[in-house]
């Protein structure tokens, strides 16, 4: 064997693997119901409306009848999956084994799908009726203007938080046992970071920055993520309680790693695959603030 055979291989690579920036896997989960399904589709919930008194039309005179309005909720799972091939020279070449940094960086970005579906349904548009076949859109009575508490359009504001729970307490939303949230991008979060009510303890019984984080403030536990969505360039930044929306999963986030013998070097395929579907369950339990960021 010659001297010079290249025995530092390993100097060509990193003896640590590094993942490079991004959210690591679900943020939101812990914020919405979730529940586990089989079938093409499922019903989370069995709807009832609210109903009232009637006074008696007279004594030993017929009694009437009160009809609770009834619906259901759906949700529809999608299939996701993220196969990654791992070429087994290189695998001969590295120090450590990368099959577990590539698993976990396929399950990150499962947790981030899982989030990117509570927000779209939030947003979007809720099916319901005996088989789902009604579409339901969030109202705009559910949702704070761009431009609210302010003379042209703005990010996001205490203003436009107090509106958002207002709008939840007119609703007779539980806010003593329905824990709020709200998910803010590092934008939002900034636009937070300069109201003198937010920051300043003249205005809270205590602290709301932890660590120059805004954690809660006016009852809402904040989220940061960068995955929000947005519509005529603005920033839909949502407030939610955690009855009101739904994340449904058919199938836990698996994972797979086998030799692929049919492939030129007998690479490995790590493969994770999920499938899951979010829904809103009331409309009146979210909602949508635009903000200028």
């Amino acid at each position: 064997m010659s001297v010079n055979l290249p025995s530092h291989y390993v100097q060509q690579y990193a003896t640590n693997i590094q993942l490079l920036l991004q959210q690591k896997g679900s943020r939101l989960s812990g914020a919405v119901t979730m529940g586990s399904h089989v079938g093409k589709q499922a019903s989370p919930v069995d709807q009832i409306g609210s109903v009232e008194m009637i006074a008696p039309a007279g004594r030993f005179s017929p009694m009437g009848r009160v009809d609770a309005a009834v619906d259901r909720r759906w949700v529809f799972p999608s299939d996701y999956e993220l196969p990654q091939l791992i070429d087994s020279f290189d695998k001969l070449r590295l120090l450590t084994d990368p099959q577990s940094s590539y698993v976990q960086n396929a399950v990150y970005a499962a947790g981030r799908k899982r989030d990117a579906l509570i927000i779209a349904a939030i947003n979007g548009t809720a099916k319901t009726g005996e088989s789902g076949g009604t579409s339901v859109s969030l109202p705009a009575a559910q949702k704070v203007a761009v431009g609210f508490g302010a003379a042209s359009d703005v990010g996001l504001t205490v203003a436009k938080l107090r509106e958002a729970k207002k709008k939840l307490m007119a609703a007779d939303v539980d806010l003593e046992n329905d824990p709020m949230f709200c998910a803010i991008n590092a934008t939002a979060h900034d636009n937070l970071l300069a109201e003198a009510q937010v920051i300043s303890t003249d205005f809270n019984d205590k602290p709301v920055l932890v660590e120059g984080r805004i954690m809660r403030f006016l009852g809402i536990n904040f989220i940061h993520t960068e995955l929000l969505e947005s519509s005529s360039g603005d920033t839909l930044v949502p407030v939610w309680v955690k009855s009101g929306v739904y994340l449904g999963s058919w199938n836990e986030m698996g994972t797979d790693i086998s030799k692929r013998n049919d492939l030129s070097g007998l690479p490995w395929q790590a493969v994770v695959s999920m499938t899951a579907g979010a829904t809103r369950l009331e409309e009146e339990k979210v909602v949508q603030i635009a903000c200028n960021v």
